[in-house]
């Protein structure tokens, strides 16, 4: 049984850590991973720090630019530091904050809580003051830590070793988020509040949309198979310690239109972060209309930042999903999601969602199909089409 002390410790790191850092909300960005992997260069980043701020994705909030995995050199360099690949990055990480800080946004950059990270380049284990301390040296606001090589780190948990991050940033002399990337290892959602500002929740996303993916424990995880996995972890979503669904996979793959909506609708109500992971150059206007809807980002970034949970006795097993959760000024966001292979006609019963009342007179908000209708009372009957989710807002 932990003692009365060691829960007091626990609780105050927890708050002191959710206050410290601008987490309030979840973060909104761009990573390089998902689109580039390592084939990225300087040219690629300041081409998408143009478009971010051009094409409006800034103005509604995506505001890092995270450089993934192979910014860095193989080696470190004399001093035991990290360094970047200079024919990649000819100006060096300064420069690129420089630039990037120019376009009014922040640069993030990756390392690994093991002695290598996933493409064997060096992690941080060992080294993490004087990591933190080159990032905030560079200008870096963002870490992605990653745990690859975490794996070759002796026996210490992955706990441990991101503490030591955690403690490296705090003394590094410059704000820099922390976001973990453990892939759900450990569960995370138990301890990843006291060592990051998020942390991801299951294996990488894949850009498909339904198929589940031998692989998912570590990668290949489908947009429906995250959203299932949500179910029971919702519950456990807290500001300041957001549980990343990761990257978004709009853009890419062949996805449709409803499809990529319903991964977009997921992510925000869940207030998981949102990272795009397309090229933004390539973004078809469809997809970037779908990444700037205001209304669902409103939703992501509301200052309640409560989760919407999972709602079994509204929902059919593979047919149909309805979640709900709380909004700031009294409001509640429904979500219907069509899970089968027909259009269907699907009933909810306000009664049954936590917050509603069957008697009350509601205005609800349809947030894509750009609508709204006054005065509804106990029920709510919407027609979903196949892959396609009713986002409703009620107040």
């Amino acid at each position: 049984m932990r003692s009365l002390a060691h829960t007091v410790t626990l609780a105050l790191l927890r708050v002191g850590l959710v206050h410290s850092l601008s987490a309030q909300t979840p973060q909104m960005g761009w990573n390089s991973w998902n689109t580039f992997k390592t084939n990225f260069d300087q040219s690629t980043l300041q081409t998408t720090a143009d478009l971010l701020a051009s094409t409006g994705l800034k103005d509604a909030g995506y505001t890092y630019l995270i450089m993934d995995e192979g910014w860095q050199d193989l080696e470190r360099d004399s001093s035991g530091r990290q360094q970047p690949n200079l024919t990649k990055l000819p100006d060096g990480v300064p420069g690129i904050a420089k630039y990037v800080h120019g376009k009014g946004l922040k640069l993030g950059i990756y390392s690994d809580a093991g002695i290598y990270d996933c493409g064997f380049y060096p992690g941080s284990y060992g080294n993490e003051e004087l990591d933190a301390a080159t990032y905030a040296s560079w200008g870096v606001d963002y870490l992605k830590d990653d745990n690859c090589g975490g794996f070759y780190a002796n026996t210490e948990s992955p706990y441990t070793r991101f503490a030591v991050m955690r403690d490296a940033l705090k003394t590094s002399g410059r704000e820099i988020f922390c976001s973990l990337c453990q892939w759900g290892h450990q569960f995370p959602w138990y301890w990843a509040d006291l060592v990051g500002q998020s942390y991801r929740m299951s294996g990488d996303i894949t850009s498909i949309y339904s198929d589940t993916g031998k692989d998912c424990p570590v990668t290949g995880c489908s947009v429906l198979t995250i959203i299932r996995k949500m179910r029971e972890l919702s519950r456990f979503q807290k500001k300041g310690a957001w549980a990343d669904m990761d990257m978004l996979e709009i853009g890419n793959g062949n996805m449709t239109l409803r499809q990529q909506q319903t991964h977009f609708s997921f992510w925000a109500a869940l207030k998981s972060p949102l990272i795009i992971g397309a090229d933004v150059s390539k973004l078809a206007a469809d997809s970037l209309s779908v990444l700037k809807n205001e209304e669902m980002i409103a939703v992501n970034q509301d200052s309640e930042g409560e989760a919407m949970h999972y709602l079994p006795e509204l929902s059919v097993e593979k047919q149909s999903q309805v979640w709900a959760g709380a909004l700031s000024r009294g409001r509640t966001v429904v979500l219907v999601l069509n899970e089968g292979n027909v259009t269907s006609a699907i009933e909810v019963e306000l009664a049954k969602i936590p917050g509603l009342n069957a008697w009350k007179l509601y205005q609800v908000r349809d947030v894509w199909g750009v609508k709204s209708v006054r005065n509804i009372k106990g029920v709510v009957n919407v027609t979903v089409e196949v892959d396609e989710t009713k986002v409703l807002v009620f107040s």
